[in-house]
């Protein structure tokens, strides 16, 4: 049976990111369930780029997820953080010990819901916003238990194939891997 990944967006989110996460994990055979904040699902990216989501946050099933992965951007971080649904998801993901991924300023709604590991790793200066011991800018993916953490747009396709990894294996990580020419993760 496929996992199943959700990548909220909200207003603002880091198209790169999302869409990079989004199809990466489709090639894997995940089954992605994009959903916006609201009931407005054609939602606009930092950059103007209007992306619909498939679902409404309140018709996820969250005890049906293996995993939740937010994109960055630092309006759609802002929301994210704000949003009562997706803290409460959060929570709930890492009381059930289930994986939470986060990109870019992103990590930043992970630190709001007191989630965020010890290791982590995110876009640069969001750290500062952060405000927790842990932070590095040495790797392009930092995993610390079943927190997944990245650095920005350009690391996109490694934190996807990181996530590949650890939830479908290692053999479709190292397919994807080649077959996108993701040498360089």
């Amino acid at each position: 049976m496929s996992k199943k990944i959700l990548v909220p967006l909200a207003t603002g989110f880091e198209e790169i990111e999302a869409v990079t996460i989004i199809d990466v994990l489709t090639r894997a055979g995940v089954n992605v369930l994009t959903a916006s904040l609201d009931d407005n699902k054609n939602v606009k990216g930092a950059n103007g780029i209007v992306v619909v989501a498939n679902y409404t946050i309140t018709q996820i099933d969250v005890d049906s997820l293996d995993m939740i992965v937010l994109p960055g951007g630092w309006d759609g971080t802002h929301a994210l953080t704000d949003d009562e649904n997706i803290q409460s998801i959060l929570k709930k993901m890492n009381e059930d010990q289930k994986h939470i991924g986060a990109i870019c300023a992103a990590p930043f709604a992970l630190k709001q819901a007191d989630v965020l590991s010890s290791n982590y790793t995110c876009y640069p200066s969001v750290e500062e916003q952060i405000k927790q011991d842990g932070y590095t800018d040495q790797s392009k993916v930092v995993q610390d238990g079943k927190i997944i953490t990245s650095r920005g747009p350009a690391t996109a396709i490694c934190f996807a194939l990181h996530i590949v990894k650890n939830l479908v294996s290692e053999q479709k990580y190292q397919e994807l891997k080649g077959g996108l020419l993701a040498d360089f993760c």
